[in-house]
């Protein structure tokens, strides 16, 4: 088959590497990899053939240096990783002379505004957290009192934030001093006073303050046509570590690929999503890729890009749903990069 190029942004994000690998051994062609970030320091600079730094997603320039990268590299699709990086990417999409593997800016946006997210949730009947939207401490506090603090833990993070950035669960039975002395920096866990001693009294950036999702993790990934799932799986989200998940098994359950398609058809969502669940209750809507778990015979990212190069199609990627086996495990690791500088 003729070789392709692909851009992968933020590839500097953790998964980066087992993405990659998947690209290039797809078993079918060569696979020219670009990658970009906002960092020099970024594992995509020794993991792809070409490295470019390029703005921040958020960025009004953001969409022009990726579309200028397209030409000059000859790419033949664009993989965005990051959540920042979609709603740029989104609004622009149609501009660019290659596939752009994200959904529209509505479904983008809709999608990164978790109190539209839980509101949506609420009103599909699915599962998710009670909420308050709020600003300032006062409202956080005056917020937390009415899901139940301090009888029982609330937690609150920014209406848009990605990979657990500013998720802070208030605990009235947190203990500092184990904190201290035990526990490494960035525990999630505080009192409601310690959040309302560093909030603004009023004003700053709106908040969800929401009842805590309780049970294991689960995730359903997948690849969709902005009407139903085309083809994913469920997998559970275990072992945490820095905020991230390291280990997963893939699942066997038509109930969560049910709650999967009427959330991809209620928000439109396009190529690739990931919907996360604590307990029975959906907490996070991605409308992009996540971490994936690989098989031999199932290569999830090469189908997406071929699906978007219009290689394959939807009717045959959805037979390939039987290949998903169920009790696939992956461990993610941490390793490392040397060079001389």
């Amino acid at each position: 088959m003729k070789p392709i190029t692909i851009l992968v942004s933020a590839s500097g994000a953790p998964g980066t590497a087992a993405l990659l690998r998947a690209l290039r051994q797809n078993g079918e062609r060569e696979v020219r990899l670009v990658g970009t970030d906002m960092s020099e320091r970024s594992v995509g600079r020794h993991l792809c053939d070409a490295f470019h730094l390029v703005p921040a997603g958020s960025d009004p320039g953001f969409a022009d240096a990726i579309r200028e990268l397209c030409e000059r590299e000859g790419v033949d699709a664009v993989l965005p990783q990051s959540s920042f990086d979609l709603q740029g990417l989104a609004e622009h999409r149609d501009s660019f002379d290659v596939p752009v593997l994200v959904s529209r800016h509505d479904a983008i946006r809709r999608s990164n505004d978790k109190a539209e997210t839980y509101a949506l949730l609420h009103r599909l009947g699915i599962p998710a957290p009670e909420f308050r939207r709020v600003r300032g401490a006062a409202e956080v506090e005056s917020a937390a009192r009415e899901l139940g603090y301090p009888d029982r833990p609330v937690c609150f993070k920014p209406v848009f934030s990605s990979g657990s950035r500013g998720f802070r669960v208030l605990d009235p039975t947190v203990d500092r001093a184990h904190q201290l002395l035990h526990e490494r920096p960035g525990s999630v866990a505080m009192r409601l006073e310690e959040a309302v001693e560093l909030l603004p009294d009023e004003g700053g950036p709106e908040l969800l303050v929401m009842e805590l999702a309780t049970g294991g993790e689960r995730t359903i990934d997948g690849i969709a046509d902005g009407r139903a799932v085309v083809l994913g799986h469920p997998k559970t989200r275990e072992s945490m570590r820095a905020g991230l998940a390291m280990y997963f098994v893939t699942l066997d359950d038509p109930g969560l690929m049910d709650i999967a398609d009427r959330i991809v058809a209620e928000l439109a969502i396009e190529h690739f999503f990931n919907i996360q669940l604590v307990g029975e209750q959906v907490i996070e809507i991605n409308p992009r890729i996540s971490t994936v778990v690989y098989q031999e015979d199932l290569n999830l990212p090469y189908l997406g890009v071929k699906r978007a190069l219009g290689e394959i199609g939807d009717d045959e990627l959805r037979p390939l749903r039987a290949h998903v086996r169920a009790g696939r495990t992956a461990l993610r690791y941490f390793d490392q990069l040397e060079w001389d500088a």
